[in-house]
């Protein structure tokens, strides 16, 4: 099978790259860094932009399955920015003939009162909907791994702060699932002709809060933490707090941030776990390999920077 993955050198895209590898595909792998990224042998590196159509020439030809993980948080006006490159990326798929698209979406908890970056989610899914393709999406809230934006806020609050005034958001409940299992469910759903056309949302065993994967992430790193939530912390003054607090680009964390004010756990009834099973990685495990692996790169326990690579 030959598969595109679009967002390659994101830190869910390196992974899924290798296991459709792993599995036997042929894989492609777009990136606005493809030439410049070393990805494993017998991969085809695919570089192009999609605010450029000069460059997408051939981009799903031949294409059977494409893995569509691309957001632009980084950039100013995501959210425009994320539904032209979706309704670009949508056309091409759709001249090509491609027969099925996965897209990486986000858990929302209130679809009334969403955030732009999960209302611009929502819209991704479905300016992508409106395709030829059969289109599976996967709905997820923080992915802990290495180079996660949402973890690496996490992962700063507990080196920097000892104590901490926070908004009351952190008692939110979430539920985080980490990166290796993403990876799986992308991977075996395309064995799963159920799944073709249908919304899932994919986390880990068990439901946190903000405030409890703190202190967890304290406590693995040894650290003392101590938190007073107070109420009068808006989501336009909490962005402004994680600025002086994380090195997470401010221009990513303001729109995280300001989907944390409503509940992200997966509704059981739209659970992949039930059509799709993997082994899932309990979050302590999860999040104390990322902090491992951090140590191992040389970043001090921290995670390594988002340099000018797609952020998923």
């Amino acid at each position: 099978m030959r598969v595109l993955v679009a967002g390659a050198t994101g830190f869910v895209g390196e992974q899924l790259v290798r296991a459709l590898l792993d599995r036997g595909d042929e894989v492609v792998a777009f990136s606005r860094s493809a030439s410049e990224t070393e990805f494993p042998a017998g991969v085809e590196p695919f570089e192009g932009d999609l605010g450029d159509p000069a460059s997408l020439a051939g981009l799903c030809a031949d294409v059977d399955v494409a893995y569509y993980l691309i957001h632009s948080l980084t950039r100013e006006n995501f959210a425009e920015r994320d539904r032209r490159y979706a309704a670009r990326f949508r056309d091409i798929a759709t001249g090509a003939g491609v027969d099925r698209v996965v897209y990486l979406s986000g858990i929302s908890g209130d679809e009334d009162d969403l955030s732009p970056h999960l209302a611009s989610r929502r819209e991704v899914e479905e300016v992508l909907a409106e395709g030829s393709f059969d289109l599976t999406v996967l709905r997820a809230a923080i992915v802990v791994g290495p180079r996660s934006a949402s973890f690496r806020i996490v992962d700063d609050l507990t080196d920097r702060l000892p104590v901490m005034v926070v908004p009351e958001w952190v008692r939110t409940p979430c539920q985080p699932i980490a990166v290796e299992d993403v990876v799986a469910y992308l991977v075996d759903l395309l064995d799963e002709p159920a799944t073709r056309g249908e919304t899932y949302d994919v986390g880990a065993p068990g439901e946190w809060s903000y405030e409890s994967l703190l202190r967890l992430t304290a406590d693995l790193k040894g650290n003392r933490l101590v938190m007073v939530p107070v109420p009068v912390m808006t989501p336009e003054l909490s962005s402004h707090w994680l600025r002086l607090t994380t090195d997470v680009q401010y221009d990513i964390a303001r729109p995280l941030v300001e989907s944390m004010r409503h509940p992200v756990t997966v509704d059981p009834e739209r659970d992949l776990q039930r059509v799709v099973p993997v082994d899932r990685t309990p979050v302590p495990e999860a999040i104390e390999r990322t902090l491992r692996e951090g140590t191992a790169d040389g970043t001090s326990g921290r995670i390594a920077r988002l340099l000018d690579r797609d952020p998923v």
